[in-house]
């Protein structure tokens, strides 16, 4: 009975979760179809070219609350050549250019996230009942229906291994499928937000942030926009702060120690930290990398870095690619989250580097995933 249980949760966690590794190695062709909601296009220097420069200079002058202007600008997206830790789909580098937005300082707090739920009444993906009908288009036909018992709303809850694990790239040793995780009781059902209200809010899907958004009169960030935002003025270094990878525990949550057994706790924290606990880049924002993975509003495939680059000329504000395709979960769609976590460190994954970026489906949920989003001054006159 026990054995039949743990591969029915097995089967749970397969279902609601893309491959949540840090590092993996694929390649695959691309068809183009649907485009994400997030997506816009601007014109102009700074991306507004029918407003008046005066009325974007006053709204520069006074932000939005809790947000930072980041002008227009061109860089190179994606690895840098002196990056011996990237990843194939983090390359080929290639310029691009994007329209001045207004990013928040911080992720979404417990706090920013509870006002939207009280206001509205929202219900997230992980608090919702699960419907097998759906669920059972994203997996292998033919995969039994699990008992009733595990069919329950909850998230992905991370916990450590008794001992050295020699396979890391298979994820289901450290990940738990936990039932009544969500956003209000982040470490399981027994826990809350006490303490935790200036922390990023966590166990929230791409649906939910896009929720968020609307509210909030803002939006994700596409994945160049947020790249670019990340490097904090930065050229062409790995970290945004430089190359020395030896300031990270100074500048970063990440998990320090043998992954995923060991966590020496240099940085200060074994799970999220609050908000503004580390130093900001060159903008102004907090935790671009660390903390928590952040939600973009861009698909995720393997070619699309490649199609950008087959023109020869500057992307001007790319949308990101048209489909969803990952040949790890070709059952899954999934959408690029970028920053890294607590979870990540030099020995496994090291995604605290600017340029890298995972495929994460857009109907999971896991305690290392938040957001943070964008508002463009074209937004912010209708």
């Amino acid at each position: 009975m026990k054995l039949k249980y743990l591969i029915q949760c097995a089967i749970i966690c397969f279902i609601i979760t893309s491959v949540l590794c840090c590092k993996h190695k694929v390649e695959a062709n691309i068809t183009t179809s649907e485009v994400p909601k997030d997506n816009f296009e601007t014109e102009g220097k700074e991306g507004f070219k029918a407003i008046d420069k005066v009325i974007i200079d006053s709204l520069i002058a006074n932000p939005p609350k809790g947000m930072v202007w980041v002008p227009a600008g061109t860089f190179l997206q994606g690895a840098v050549p002196q990056d011996k830790e990237a990843m194939q789909h983090e390359k080929p580098q290639h310029p691009v250019s994007v329209s001045g937005f207004f990013m928040d300082i911080t992720e979404v707090t417990n706090s920013d996230f509870k006002k939207f739920v009280d206001e509205t009444g929202y219900i997230t993906l992980a608090e919702r009942d699960l419907d097998w009908e759906e669920l059972k288009k994203q997996v292998p036909e033919g995969t039994p229906k699990p008992h009733d018992s595990v069919l329950k709303p909850g998230s992905l809850l991370f916990k450590k291994t008794k001992s050295s694990v020699p396979n890391l790239y298979d994820f289901s040793q450290w990940w738990r499928w936990t039932i009544g995780a969500n956003w209000r009781h982040p470490a399981g059902p027994n826990s809350d937000l006490k303490e935790k209200m200036n922390h990023p809010v966590v166990h929230v899907s791409y649906g939910d942030a896009k929720a968020y958004c609307t509210w909030a009169g803002k939006r994700l960030p596409t994945e160049a926009e947020w790249e670019y935002a990340a490097r904090g003025k930065q050229k062409n270094t790995i970290y945004f702060w430089g190359d020395d990878k030896f300031k990270l525990p100074r500048m970063v949550n990440s998990w320090e120690g043998e992954f995923p057994v060991s966590n020496t706790l240099e940085d200060g924290f074994e799970r999220t930290a609050p908000v503004k606990t580390y130093t900001p880049n060159a903008f102004g924002l907090y935790e671009m990398a660390g903390n928590v993975w952040e939600i973009t509003g861009d698909w995720y495939n393997l070619e699309y870095y490649n199609t950008l680059t087959s023109s020869g000329n500057i992307a001007d504000n790319p949308k990101g690619a048209s489909k969803p395709f990952n040949p790890n979960n070709p059952l899954i769609k999934e959408i690029i989250i970028k920053g890294g976590s607590f979870l990540c460190s030099d020995s496994y994954c090291a995604s605290y580097r600017v340029s890298s970026r995972m495929g994460n489906s857009i109907d999971s949920s896991s305690e290392h995933v938040g957001f943070r989003t964008v508002v463009t001054p074209d937004m912010l006159l209708k």
